[in-house]
């Protein structure tokens, strides 16, 4: 039995009526129209063609298969008399003179209509995934997904980078998040762990000399989905560049992603270079949040000082009150309420809100409370007549959160205030060096602890000897983000020991907990390394905002669903007593 093809189900065109072709391909859909005849849809990766079953012998054949059986046909082009003018193929027919069944469905009823899977339950989706799939929607994000990866690395290469891949099997390390282990069966007692990211190696790489690093890396942890994070398992654009600063990092990104994003995304404008920098905590004080959406173009501002005194409790002394005017907005009273009413689901505190009316005095929801000082809040907020403004109150973080969730809800909701057909990138930089842990209420790491802290070791004697408050202290790390989607984190990186030794003092470890923990990095660096920086977009984040999808799962071929589960294959699944022994493991009952 052959199956070659002459052409495919996307390819026969007017030029090719006469031809005598064979074709593969799905049977999508069958349509009896009278006796003895009857319109065949032909589906393959390329697309569709209709077939004609005007015999009593192709129709005998045609009847006894479900739809989604596979069969070869061979037949001759003609000319529709009824043209389809949305369908590639729509002028053209082929008639059948022989088929043959190369897959045979079993199944008279499908999980769901091939065509409108993206319609069906989720769970069953992913059960039935090879079958969701053949949803040329559905297949048709995987195929972006395929050509984004090619562009990227062929950009990395064009910039002077090389792909090395890294180990999959390596040692457990604390990186932020649960590790997925993998039992020795040789080293009895110990784990392997699947990388959380390569950050060691690709660091170990410019100590050994090379220059510029990539790989389209996997990554494994153990942590909760979310709609822009797939459980399990991620990929990332991995880069490392040596000798080279945050600016260095910075070119190479703005150069590689514009052009990209322009070429396959959803919208086809892109931020040109140079990005836009963001200080974080000018951040947080102008977006209430670490990942603007700048094509709004909405900010919040500072109306603590205006608000005390009054009369509404939630303005109580200690209490942050941030604001965001919305000009020239229309949403109703019903509208205003339902947006604040699913800006407190999102952050989990209350919204406020009060507008102006055509004279310029304020009205509705809490003016009341600030209506004895009309003036000052006009002239502090630049109110117009026919404002609307969304108040946010509480301690600091609470209040930032807050109304940065508002400010991306009004963005959306009222007309003109969201650029929405382009992507707009920016960087955020000057991160926290140091936090105070809300478990240990203790100085602690705020995010890497393997970045290079600005101002070097001379900012961490300083705060060690107490003329410095370590919370003031910022690193050389930045994020890009993209409409309002963190793509990555990276850093310059902390490539001296002796200053890597004194940040991890001012988090109570010292030198013998470095080497313990990063060995290899550690003694590796004390060979002399190069100053390094890095940075590893997340290529599932990047096809998700390129194909223009709420949810990551539906850019990756495979995903697990919220649980870390692969339904469709039964993982997580149990094994044998035989293989537990061999790894010298001992399973116990979870009541």
């Amino acid at each position: 039995m052959t199956q070659s093809r002459t052409h495919t189900c996307g390819e026969l065109r007017l030029a090719d009526v006469g031809a005598h072709v064979k074709l593969a391909g799905w049977m999508e859909n069958v349509r009896e129209v009278g006796a003895g005849l009857a319109f065949v849809v032909l589906r393959d990766f390329y697309g569709t063609t209709q077939l004609v079953a005007e015999t009593e012998e192709t129709l005998a054949v045609i009847k006894k298969l479900n739809k989604e059986s596979t069969i070869s046909v061979t037949g001759v082009v003609r000319e529709r008399s009824s043209k389809n003018p949305n369908q590639p193929t729509g002028d053209i027919e082929v008639v059948p003179e022989s088929i043959e069944v190369l897959g045979r469905c079993r199944y008279n009823e499908l999980p769901f209509e091939i065509n409108r899977s993206r319609e069906a339950d989720e769970s069953a989706r992913l059960r039935y995934r090879y079958l969701d799939l053949r949803n040329p929607a559905v297949k048709s994000n995987i195929i972006l997904r395929c050509n984004v990866v090619a562009a990227l690395r062929q950009a990395m290469t064009e910039q002077g980078f090389l792909e090395i891949t890294t180990p999959i099997l390596t040692v457990s390390s604390p990186e932020g998040a649960r590790d997925y282990l993998v039992p020795a069966r040789k080293h009895p007692g110990k784990f392997y762990a699947l990388p959380q990211a390569p950050q060691q190696f690709k660091q170990l790489l410019m100590t050994a000399g090379f220059d510029r690093y990539f790989q389209i890396a996997p990554c494994f942890r153990d942590e909760d989905a979310r709609g822009d994070r797939s459980p399990g398992e991620f990929y990332q654009l991995d880069m490392e560049m040596a000798f080279a600063t945050q600016d260095d990092v910075f070119d190479v990104i703005e150069k590689v992603l514009p052009p990209i994003f322009a070429k396959y995304g959803k919208y086809n404008i892109a931020s040109a270079a140079p990005f836009r920098r963001i200080a974080y905590r000018d951040a947080l004080e102008t977006y209430g949040s670490d990942k603007p959406d700048l094509r709004i173009d909405l900010v919040l501002q500072d109306i603590t000082d205006l608000c005390g005194g009054t009369d509404f409790p939630p303005f109580a002394e200690g209490s942050t009150v941030k604001a965001c005017v919305v000009t020239g907005c229309t949403l109703t009273r019903k509208a205003i309420d339902k947006l604040c009413a699913d800006v407190e689901v999102q952050s989990g505190s209350k919204c406020y809100w009060f507008r102006t009316d055509a004279s310029g005095a304020l009205t509705g929801g809490i003016a009341k409370f600030l209506a004895p000082r009309t003036e000052e809040v006009t002239a502090r907020l630049g109110l117009e007549p026919n404002c609307l403004v969304a108040v946010a109150a509480g301690e600091r973080g609470a209040a930032l959160k807050t109304a940065g969730v508002a400010l991306k809800m009004l963005g959306a909701a009222c007309e003109g205030h969201m650029d929405a057909e382009k992507y707009e990138f920016c960087w955020i930089v000057d991160f926290p060096m140091y936090e105070i842990g809300e478990e240990s209420g203790e100085l602690e790491f705020c995010h890497n602890p393997f970045s290079m802290p600005s101002g070097g070791l001379d900012v961490l004697l300083r705060a060690e000897r107490g003329e410095l408050d370590p919370l003031s202290i910022t690193a050389d790390q930045y994020d890009l983000v993209c409409n309002g989607v963190e793509l990555s984190s990276g850093a310059v990186r902390n490539h001296d020991p002796e200053i890597m030794i004194k940040a991890f003092e001012l988090v109570r470890l010292g030198e013998e907990d470095v080497k313990s923990k990063f060995p290899a990095m550690y003694n590796a660096f004390c060979y002399g390394a190069p100053p390094h920086a890095g940075i590893a977009p997340g290529v599932d984040r990047m096809v998700m905002l390129l194909a223009g999808e709420d949810s990551i799962r539906e850019i990756i071929p495979f995903p697990m669903n919220k649980n870390a589960a692969d339904v469709m294959m039964g993982a997580p699944g149990e094994v044998t007593e035989r293989q537990l022994e061999e790894l010298h493991i001992a399973t116990v009952p979870v009541d």
